[in-house]
């Protein structure tokens, strides 16, 4: 469980068994009850999913459980939603390119599941709520209206902060900085011994970096106006100041950041840290699962920091990645997808996907987390550290407008030259002036 308050800022290629022509679900001609699971099979593999469901398929017999796990999740199901054939059930995290989550919720297109919370986990005494984080839902990543309503449950959460090899920092005699000064003095000591201070595995990795940054440099209420599109908030001197350290920390990135920055290639720049070739690179827990059968440097031990203080004893923050499951509002067979979800929080599922490092914010279950990523977690006992969860907030859609585009893509940019920071600030601040407006 979460040890440290979470701030409330207003705020998984092939596919298992593909959704029968997505048609749409309903009940079959037996009068079994036909249940449509589509999920995303990310870092944290593709079993758990499948043990999941052969579990809950077992108390249910009546229920015709059909999973479809991919890679390309969004590319699967999203023609057959606009053809009004929708699953009961999707896994998918929000801050992923195709967006779909997002798209969605600004449609109003997904199912209220406030009831939800209150379901009693099926086959147990508590509720869903009860057993989950204190401060989990209620903020804009579970309710994206900023009302008192949730449509996205959350099913895992992780830290995100700066993933590194220990291993090499003890071997090198390098303290972690704890500074910007000493993060860029160990820059310039990495080079010197052909080491890169940092790099992404896509751009978009930078959502962990930039949240925390923004909320370090200006609390917690300077992050709440960026992500809720305050007017002028990216014309600040805080704004400028967390382009300029990005800026900075851009250009001690590997070469080959950009190259490999896309969603092919983007475990080559993961392999650099493996290969004691980078230092530093933005990541959340799923990254030990993702990698755990690629070679590493003698001695590697995977460890995570948060971001280096812009203030000496200045309060740190973790961005939590809080992955979702929804249903949206035009599935077919709601009643047996909200029982589905609240199956999700049991002890059983539970412990089969903390199996595969995939862990979900119920209480109590830290204490029982693999070796290899309980350090991870442990960043939020330090008092210093405080968790923080959330996202740019919703608006009617702007064509055109990617905010999450214009602050996160824009790094490769940065990296190759072909923007200027000054250029990075006025985009910012036209994309988030729109949105402010289309939010009115």
């Amino acid at each position: 469980m979460l040890r440290r308050p979470i701030v409330l800022a207003v705020a998984a290629a092939t596919a298992l068994s593909l959704l029968a022509g997505c048609s749409g679900g309903g009940d079959d001609a037996d009068g079994r009850k036909t249940l449509k699971i589509a999920a995303f099979e990310g870092g944290y593999g593709r079993d758990m999913y499948v043990q999941v469901v052969d579990a809950y398929k077992a108390k249910h017999p009546d229920v015709d459980v059909q999973l479809q796990l991919s890679k390309t999740l969004e590319d699967e199901i999203s023609p057959n939603m606009k053809a009004g054939k929708f699953p009961d059930v999707v896994v998918l995290p929000q801050g992923r390119k195709a967006a779909l989550a997002e798209t969605l919720v600004k449609d109003r297109a997904l199912e209220d599941l406030t009831g939800v919370l209150d379901m009693t986990v099926p086959g147990e005494q508590s509720t869903v709520r009860a057993k989950l984080a204190d401060g989990i839902v209620g903020n804009l990543s579970t309710n994206p209206y900023n009302d008192d309503k949730t449509y996205l449950m959350p099913m895992y959460y992780a830290p995100t902060g700066l993933v590194y090899n220990k291993g090499l920092f003890a071997q090198k005699g390098w303290q972690v900085p704890t500074s910007w000064d000493d993060m860029f003095k160990l820059g310039d000591a990495a080079k010197a011994e052909g080491i890169a201070l940092f790099t992404y595995p896509t751009a978009g990795y930078l959502d962990s970096f930039f949240f925390a940054l923004l909320a370090d440099v200006g609390g917690e209420q300077f992050y709440k106006d960026a992500m809720t599109y305050s007017e002028g908030v990216w014309k600040t001197a805080q704004a400028r100041q967390v382009l300029d350290i990005t800026a900075k920390l851009l250009s001690y990135a590997a070469k080959t950041t950009v190259g490999y920055a896309n969603e092919q290639d983007f475990t080559k720049n993961q392999q650099s840290l493996l290969d004691n070739k980078t230092l530093f690179m933005p990541n959340g827990t799923w990254v030990v699962g993702e990698m755990k059968d690629a070679p590493r440097a003698s001695g590697f031990e995977w460890a995570m920091a948060p971001l280096p203080a812009v203030s000496a004893g200045g309060k740190r923050y973790l961005t939590t990645i809080v992955e979702s499951v929804w249903v949206p509002s035009d599935a077919k067979n709601k009643d047996a997808a909200k029982d589905f979800v609240a199956y999700l929080y049991s002890d059983e599922a539970a412990g089969i996907f903390a199996k595969a490092n995939a862990i979900q914010p119920i209480k109590g279950i830290a204490a029982t987390l693999p070796a290899e990523i309980a350090p991870f977690y442990q960043l939020y006992e330090d008092p210093s550290i405080t968790a923080l969860v959330g996202g740019f907030a919703s608006t009617a859609p702007v064509e055109g407008v990617n905010i999450k585009g214009a602050l996160f893509d824009t790094a490769n940019s940065i990296i190759s030259g072909d923007k200027t920071v000054d250029q990075w600030q006025t985009a910012l601040n036209d994309a988030s002036e729109k949105l402010r407006q289309a939010g009115k």
